[in-house]
Parts: structure tokens; sequence; C-alpha cells
């Protein structure tokens, strides 16, 4: 198949291989398991460097994915209660843990229930999105609670939003590559899937009695 993954159907390797060749590109072996193989004309210096910037996305999710920290003192105004709890949804939304800590001072840690009060408020604000992974507990001259993001209830919440809307009138509702080496036996076909196995690009002279699938 060409670069925009239109089939030009089953080629002799030399004829696929020059026109990879007009075209400045390499011929890529994508289904090597397929009768006849096949193969895709494209830049494979480009292809590794997409996959490779794939992968590193992929780790970089990975790893920063952990557990998040908010602090709240007993006392808090209505106005700094706000800005910590949406916070605190953001880094659930971004599928981190959360640890929601109630600092006390001075005779406050005679009262618990003062933190108890704050952590619940917490938890009725970010429910639908996340659930008490630990139940508030004193932990030294604080308390603490952890927050986990729960998909199940952004789902429901998510399925309960598109049920309103349509009641609402007017609402809008692989594998990698293989290289081809010039000159090896068998034919190939094509057809329109995706690259299957790790990608080369083929080089040197065809050898005669192949044919390819670009």
């Amino acid at each position: 198949m060409d670069p925009e993954g239109q089939q030009l159907g089953i080629r002799p390797l030399p004829e696929a291989l020059t026109i990879a060749r007009q075209l400045d590109l390499d011929l890529v072996e994508v289904a090597p398991l397929a009768n006849p193989p096949v193969c895709r004309i494209m830049d494979y210096g480009k292809y590794k460097f997409d996959e490779a910037q794939k992968a590193k996305e992929s780790r970089r999710r990975t790893t920063s994915v952990g557990i998040k920290e908010m602090k709240y003192r007993p006392k808090i105004g209505p106005g700094d209660f706000d800005t910590k709890t949406r916070q605190v949804l953001k880094f659930l939304n971004e599928g981190h843990k959360v640890k929601v800590t109630i600092m006390f001072r001075g005779r406050e840690v005679f009262h618990p229930e003062l933190g108890k009060k704050i952590l619940d408020r917490v938890a009725e604000h970010v429910d639908g999105t996340a659930r008490v992974e630990s139940d508030p507990r004193l932990d030294g001259r604080n308390m603490v609670m952890v927050l986990a993001p729960d998909k199940r209830a952004k789902q429901s919440a998510a399925a309960r939003a598109a049920q309103h809307d349509d009641e609402v009138p007017g609402a809008t509702s692989g594998e990698p590559a293989r290289p081809v080496p010039s000159g090896s036996p068998g034919g190939v076909g094509t057809n329109g899937g995706s690259p299957a196995e790790a990608p080369a690009a083929a080089t040197g002279d065809a050898g005669p009695g192949r044919e390819e699938g670009t």
C-alpha cells in the first residue's frame, strides 16, 4: 500500500522497491504472516520516531500518577475550602490518589470532630468522581483520609448526564512492522491493516521471482 494507505495490488519486489525509491521512502513489511505478505511504503525514520514518542509519553503518564496531598485547617474559610477542593478534584481527574490532611494546632487536637466534619465535606464534594479508600483517622496531630479515583462512579455520572441531555429538547447528544529484505523469496499481498511488526527499511537490489503488495 502507498503512504496514504491505498492498496496498490500485488507487485513484484523489484517494482515495489522502485516505487518506494521514486517517492524517496522505504518499503516496509507490515504483515509478514499474510499470504502474500503485506508491505507499505512509508518514511521508516519518521515511523520509528513517532513510535518512540508514543512510548515516552506512555511511560511519563504511568510514572507521574501517584499520591498527592492537600492540607486543610479545621477553621478553614469557605473560599479556601472551595479552592483546595477544586484542586483535589483536578488531581483525581488526572488519575492521582489524594491524601487529605487536617492540621490541628494547639487545643484543636482535642476536637477531632471538627476535622472529621471537614473531611466529610470534601468526600461529599468529590462524590461521583472518587471513593474514600482510607477512612478518616488520627495521625499524630493530624487527621488524614485517602481518596482514590472511582472510574465506575464517573461512568455512571457520564451516563446520567447523557440521559439528561437526551431528555432535553435540542441537546446534542499494533503491532510494529518488519523490514522487507530485498532479494528474499516469496510474494506479498496488500490489505488495509495497520503495521503489525517492527519495521525496517528495505535496502539493496531485489531478487527475481518475488512479488510485493504495496
